[in-house]
């Protein structure tokens, strides 16, 4: 039996349905944390024996999650996997982030010469450095990805690796994650000391050569420091809201209030873990909280960080998780050890339900467009040019 997408049940009559199909066909659609294109699904039984495989020879977690990351894109690579591209633009995304992986400069240029080897290799895809881009991708029948990372830790002390960054194309980077570190507070550790001096110099060069300051995993002051401190807006690259599930991940109304005054970004992650208390997450949960932060300072600044579902094979694939995030920070009590898929949105192939989900809840089109990717594209436009 063939898997069926994006049908979520909305209630639309036929009208608002063909509305929504004509919405997601026409709209720039940007995740600014995609953790696809593919999903469980696309793991055969023995791509998923060559991971475990992997994983018994060197027991390390991190590198198994890597590993199944990667593997949808090095089979592409060879030009034995199809499904890669069609899964992509199956979804109707038309630009995703794709993240740099690294701790130490070593780490960090394989990462992006794994990165750039993609953009070199498939000629359907484009990286995206300018504001125009993204229409331009879209206009001639492309994907599109930018660059990003969720830790600064490779760049340590030395503010011209930022340019280094920027030259290679990165232009979305997050200032702390979970932890403390040289620039400010993480939204796990204790005490949270909001951007320090060092802090300021790194988000000053950051505005200054174009790159976008995230502050997704950041502390509460740091957040709000950070906000106060860069002269370009701010993006909460996936995030949720803490007054709908009170997760340290979430920001509160102040930040959000905040983020949304540097005239920034708000993409609403579909993470089972910290959208609800309810057994059986749907797609309506995302919804609320999409909602709540349009209510809270306007759909201008909200749009979508998925960060879900995970690239890995489903039972495996959360074993190695949660191994990783315990190493991180995240609690067992955050639940990544058992798979919890959000009904409406456990495959990429879901994205329409966004759509119909915000036709559904009464948006117009200009609002729409805007949450799938305008608002992200206008940051873009003003902090990268």
């Amino acid at each position: 039996m063939l898997d069926i997408f994006g049908d979520f049940p909305f209630s639309l009559d036929p009208e608002q349905e063909r509305w929504a199909q004509r919405l997601h066909r026409e709209a720039i659609i940007v995740d600014t944390t995609h953790q696809g294109p593919c999903g469980k699904r696309a793991f055969t039984d023995e791509m998923t024996n060559t991971l475990k495989t992997q994983h018994a020879e060197h027991r390390d977690s991190s590198r198994a999650l890597a590993e199944a990351w990667t593997m949808p894109h090095r089979l592409a690579l060879k030009g034995v996997f199809p499904e890669f591209e069609q899964t992509w633009r199956d979804s109707g995304l038309t630009v995703i982030n794709q993240e740099l992986w690294g701790t130490d400069s070593k780490s960090a240029l394989a990462s992006f010469s794994f990165l750039q080897k993609q953009f070199d290799s498939f000629p359907w895809l484009q990286k995206i450095l300018l504001a125009d881009d993204f229409s331009k991708v879209k206009m001639n029948g492309l994907l599109g990805s930018f660059i990003s990372s969720q830790s600064p830790d490779a760049i340590g002390r030395d503010l011209n690796q930022l340019d280094v960054y920027h030259d290679m194309g990165m232009r979305m980077l997050q200032l702390t994650y979970n932890f403390v570190n040289y620039i400010g507070g993480g939204c796990l550790d204790r005490t949270d000391c909001g951007v320090t001096s060092f802090g300021k110099s790194f988000i000053d060069r950051m505005n200054g050569i174009g790159m976008i300051v995230d502050i997704s995993h950041c502390g509460r002051s740091t957040t709000v420091d950070a906000c106060k401190t860069s002269s370009m807006p701010v993006a909460a690259s996936h995030t949720g809201c803490y007054s709908l599930y009170e997760a340290p991940r979430n920001k509160t109304d102040d930040e959000l209030k905040y983020i949304a005054d540097t005239g920034g970004y708000i993409g609403i992650y579909c993470l089972p873990n910290f959208l609800t208390t309810v057994s059986q997450p749907t797609v309506e949960h995302v919804l609320d909280h999409i909602d709540y932060v349009s209510s809270l300072v306007g759909s201008q600044h909200v749009g979508i960080g998925s960060d879900f579902p995970f690239s890995a094979p489903d039972e495996w694939g959360h074993a190695r998780l949660a191994e990783h995030l315990h190493s991180l920070g995240f609690s067992p009590e955050d639940g990544f050890a058992t798979s919890r898929p959000v009904r409406g949105f456990d495959d990429y192939r879901d994205f329409p339900n966004i759509t119909r989900g915000l036709v559904s809840r009464g948006y117009n089109g200009e609002q729409i467009y805007g949450i799938l990717g305008g608002n992200f594209i206008r940051v873009f436009r003003q902090a990268c040019g």
